[in-house]
């Protein structure tokens, strides 16, 4: 169970206030709070993602009649393409690396094991265009706080499914204060429909305070590390061809 700044102090709340010395009693009588004592990653990541500035969101009568697709075609295997025949039964999302407790999440679990968040965003493409979607999802910062992050993480990796057609898989990667940010979304809705093959079905990160090549379709893993470089190049597909790692409007 995961407490936060809110259920910290709903707990404080709850307790009889008849001084300090009874309150700090109360307190450590009490099991949420020991368990709450015992989850600092929890408010690490709260902390990180507060006070970013957010991205404009819209109207739902601004949204685009169709959301044009960015980056690589679908992934072309065949337990994607078996899984997306099949309600994506048997696609599971991966998180690990530097986590206190890796998980792998069917989308029931994506869809009903975390608070449902939905933005109407503007995705911007490095080529010029732009398009208004109503994205749906979980937080990133909620899976990740399910996982529990360790103190010497600096960085979120995202694998994905997709290729550049010469055999070289997508990935890209957010520092861990970009991946708390409260507009970053593990998108599994676009429109209110599950988000379409085209737009990197079954699940996508959406972070509509960058330039689209950062929000990454098709992803598989997400993989929590203290650095990049080495096997991670510089840190995704397009920033090694030479783009800039940080792509904020």
């Amino acid at each position: 169970m995961k407490y936060g700044r809110r259920t910290f102090l709903g707990l404080v709340a709850t307790l009889p206030l008849a001084g300090c010395a009874s309150l700090a009693t109360s307190l450590n009588d009490h099991p949420g709070f020991h368990r709450f004592l015992l989850l600092p990653e929890t408010l690490d990541l709260a902390i990180l993602g507060a006070g970013q500035p957010l991205a404009r969101e819209y109207r739902p009568q601004d949204i685009s009649p169709d959301f044009r697709a960015n980056g690589f075609d679908p992934p072309s295997d065949p337990e994607y393409r078996r899984w997306s025949r099949n309600g994506w039964r048997g696609y599971r999302l991966v998180v690990d690396g530097l986590v206190r407790l890796p998980r792998s999440y069917d989308l029931a679990m994506l869809r009903h094991a975390f608070i449902r968040r939905t933005q109407i965003t503007r995705h911007d493409c490095v080529e010029g265009w732009s398009v208004i979607g109503e994205w749906s999802g979980v937080r990133l910062a909620d899976v990740l706080n399910d996982c529990g992050v360790r103190p010497e993480a600096r960085y979120v990796v995202f694998h994905c499914m997709d290729t550049d057609g010469g055999g070289t898989y997508y990935y890209e990667s957010l520092s861990l204060k970009q991946a708390a940010h409260p507009q970053a979304l593990l998108a599994y809705d676009l429109n209110g429909k599950p988000v379409p093959i085209k737009n990197g079905a079954p699940l996508r990160l959406k972070v509509p305070t960058q330039l689209g090549y950062k929000s990454a379709k098709y992803v598989k893993r997400i993989e929590v590390v203290a650095a990049l470089g080495g096997p991670l190049g510089r840190g995704g597909y397009w920033e090694d061809q030479g783009y800039e790692w940080y792509a904020g409007i």
